[in-house]
């Protein structure tokens, strides 16, 4: 009879996940990417990842609950940048093995790309996600005439999806300019047990300096499109304006600047400016995100911001430029201090408003926090659980509504 009931049990449905970011890297899409996988795993489905062996030292073989693997290599002149080699093969052998009933393409890459053209070869529909404006990275990387065809080449990838996943209204309707409409809103979701003000080592209401020096953080990637150099000549400002009160600039994360970085730093601001390199997200970044004053955010790039919600959950006023989708949480006055990209000056100035008045950091940092409790991970992880299984059904001939 048990027999029975189980060859009678609906069959779990199955996806597979394609990405080019994943263990070890730790950034935005490899964090949002695993929360999809996590979250999925967790409503009823079978997930399995197809992913590039990015650490040299991880096992060559796959294995039943492990990702399967594609080879990697390095980029000319950045070792420790890797990327899959395209493998058709060993896609064809993932999807024989997995079956899917939907495939997700994370990314617009190698992986993702394989993954897509694989997936409308046999005819199952696919997913992807909108994760980062590479179209506005190229005036960060001096290549702004490459711009057009990035944002083409971008449309491309996604306009076959059955849905597109994007964290932000803003993205959502950057994709609708470009003529694609089966768009959701989704990926905002953040953990608000783990990251909570609970984790502050210091009283909130300490003078600057009593203890410890004035704390500014930034996390995120150490690279040109997140216009760093803004951040760092804002913090200078701030130090000669108030020469009396100790304080400090911690650099959490990784990145191809972490060189010019180190050695801007002794030349400039060695002891005050510290390059904290990447720090886990399970055990440190908790703890850094609530120690802090103040967290500083100068990227107009970005299509979330995440570091920048998980700087708001941890009760932590936050000074950003409002551009993209940090401009949908950051609110002047209200969870932080917003500033102009265009005129470095208010960034400074922000930072020193936070400094001078404790009662203005608690008052924002308390704001902070209700903002980000409105974005709950769990929720956000039933509506996506929601949203993949309309694509189940509609088997891509239906334009799933947010």
């Amino acid at each position: 009879m048990l027999n029975s009931a189980l060859s009678h049990a609906p069959r779990r449905p199955r996806l597979l996940m394609a990405t080019d970011s994943w263990t070890p890297q730790v950034n935005g899409v490899s964090v949002v990417t695993a929360t999809m996988v996590d979250g999925l795993r967790d409503a009823g489905w079978d997930v399995d990842v197809l992913a590039p062996r990015l650490a040299r030292d991880l096992p060559p073989t796959d294995g039943e609950s492990g990702p399967r693997w594609l080879d990697a290599v390095s980029l000319p002149g950045y070792a420790d940048v890797r990327v899959a080699r395209p493998q058709w093969a060993r896609v064809r052998e993932a999807f024989d093995r997995v079956q899917p009933d939907v495939v997700h393409c994370a990314t617009e890459f190698v992986v993702g790309r394989m993954a897509r053209i694989e997936a409308t070869r046999r005819g199952i529909p696919f997913t992807t996600s909108y994760h980062t404006d590479f179209a506005r990275y190229t005036r960060s990387y001096g290549i702004a005439w490459l711009r057009t065809p990035v944002s083409r080449w971008l449309t491309h990838s996604h306009r076959r999806a059955a849905l597109t996943f994007t964290p932000s209204d803003s993205a959502c309707q950057d994709l609708h300019a470009r003529g694609l409409r089966r768009v959701a809103v989704w990926g905002r979701g953040i953990d608000t047990v783990h990251f909570h003000p609970r984790h502050r080592r210091r009283d909130a209401h300490e003078a600057p300096g009593a203890r410890a020096p004035f704390t500014f953080l930034y996390v995120g990637r150490l690279a040109p499109e997140k216009n760093l150099p803004m951040l760092l000549d804002a913090f200078l400002a701030v130090r000669a304006a108030r020469p009396d009160v100790p304080m400090q600039l911690q650099l959490v994360g990784d990145g191809p600047l972490t060189g010019w970085l180190r050695n801007w730093i002794q030349r400039n601001a060695a002891g005050v400016v510290h390059c904290l390199g990447a720090r886990s997200r399970e055990t440190e970044l908790p703890q850094l995100y609530a120690d802090a004053d103040a967290f500083v955010f100068a990227s107009t790039t970005e299509t979330l911001g995440l570091s920048v919600l998980e700087a708001m959950a941890s009760g932590t006023p936050v000074v950003a430029v409002p551009a993209g989708g940090v401009g949908e949480h950051v609110i002047d006055g209200v969870n932080g201090l917003t500033c102009s990209a265009d005129h470095p000056s208010t960034i400074s100035a922000a930072m020193t408003r936070l400094l001078d008045d404790p009662g203005l950091r608690l008052r924002l940092g308390c704001g902070a926090r209700r903002h980000a409790e409105r974005f709950g991970a769990e929720a956000e992880r039933r509506r996506l659980d929601r949203l993949m299984r309309r694509v189940l059904v509609a088997r891509g001939s239906e334009e799933p509504k947010n």
